[in-house]
């Protein structure tokens, strides 16, 4: 019994100390070859209040010999650069924050937002909106700042290219007092 006790804390305790999600393995990824009709209609990601704890997903982190610390501070982070979208390579696959990958939901992945954030992501090209749940790290390519779920790149006409975008991560006190809808226009 002794044994099984001691293997278990052993399993655990490397389990809490693992690096963020697979993602630096880059490679080819796609999506379904007939993927659910209607995705244009799933909702946006709902902001809630979500406690930012330090360590864990929210550690300093290495991927690719490149050093990530990310924040752990409740501010806004505002970012313009390329968006991408990750599908069926990961889809069912633990995020950083030990959730379960839903390439149909409206989620992102960010190298340095507190996991979990909500964050507002606008395609300046043809003024589409959505709000994800950022639940995951990543994007590891150098030129992109943001990777979303199938569902929320579709929304942002994405899918065919990886394309600019403007981020705001929605902070706690926006959230709380009910002002991060004033950063959606009517």
């Amino acid at each position: 019994m002794k044994i099984i006790l001691i293997g278990l804390l052993v399993v655990l305790i490397c389990g809490c100390s693992s690096p963020p999600i697979n993602h630096y393995k880059l490679g080819k990824d796609s999506a379904e070859a007939n993927p659910p009709p209607n995705l244009d209609k799933i909702p946006d990601a709902t902001p809630k209040v979500e406690v930012i704890v330090k360590g864990g997903a929210n550690k300093e982190y290495e991927v690719l010999g490149q050093r990530y610390q990310p924040v752990i501070k409740d501010e806004p982070i505002s970012e313009k650069g390329i968006a991408s979208w990750y599908g069926v390579k990961y889809n069912g696959h633990s995020t950083s924050n030990g959730e379960i990958y839903d390439m149909y939901s409206m989620s992102a992945a960010h190298k340095t937002m507190p996991l979990p954030s909500f964050a507002l992501v606008k395609n300046p090209k043809n003024k589409k909106m959505v709000i994800v749940r950022v639940n995951d790290r990543g994007p590891f390519h150098e030129n992109r700042i943001i990777d979303l779920s199938y569902s929320a790149a579709l929304k942002l006409d994405l899918i065919k290219n990886p394309g600019e975008v403007e981020v705001r991560r929605i902070t706690n006190e926006e959230i709380k007092n009910g002002t991060w809808k004033k950063l959606i226009p009517n």
